[in-house]
């Protein structure tokens, strides 16, 4: 018999199970969506970020193993902007374990964090000390279906109350995207 001596836990990773993730992975393949940018969702996400006022708006379409932001509006100085000497934007793609969107594609509805700080289980999210989060509202991409396609979400550097008008236009604007992805058109520009 062996005696494995108990080890630091570290930072404690609360990010909930994703049964959903196999399904939406093929679906989002299939929709064409969730492998690279989309010039129209980050014409979209742009739109969140001056209709709410935050720094940071994204379209995340989280997979089996990580997330992808098809859409994203960042500050010009944010540390998900820095170039890779190409002139191409990185930080599109995070672990699943950071930030706040796989809590609201498992919640299944949206998710309203005015001072991350005042929830331990959010308040360690790697995302609070690589980016500065401090607060954040999302919304679930929820298709005819009732599968989840991903979020859109804004964020902010500061704490700051959304209110019921930030989650209204969070959960409206998520309606109209859904509508527009399943609409087979294609997507429209911002």
């Amino acid at each position: 018999m062996s005696y494995d001596p108990p080890r630091p836990a570290g930072r404690l990773l609360l990010t909930p199970e994703d049964k959903e993730a196999p399904a939406r992975a093929r679906r989002l393949r299939g929709m064409g969506l969730g492998e690279r940018p989309e010039p129209a969702l980050d014409a979209f996400a742009q739109r969140l970020a001056q209709l709410t006022g935050a720094p940071y708006a994204m379209v995340n379409f989280p997979g089996e193993h990580g997330q992808f932001y098809a859409g994203l509006c960042v500050p010009a100085v944010a540390p998900a902007v820095r170039s890779d000497g190409t002139g191409a934007r990185l930080g599109r793609a995070l672990p699943r374990d950071h930030g706040f969107c796989p809590h609201v594609v498992v919640r299944r509805k949206a998710l309203v964090l005015e001072d991350v700080g005042d929830y331990p289980r959010f308040a360690g999210n790697p995302v609070v000390d690589e980016f500065g989060i401090r607060s954040y509202l999302g919304a679930p991409l929820i298709d005819g279906t009732g599968l989840v396609l991903g979020t859109v979400s804004v964020a902010d550097v500061g704490p700051r109350p959304w209110g019921r008008t930030g989650l209204t236009v969070i959960k409206e604007h998520a309606a109209e995207l859904v509508a527009q992805l399943e609409g087979g058109g294609g997507l429209l520009p911002w």
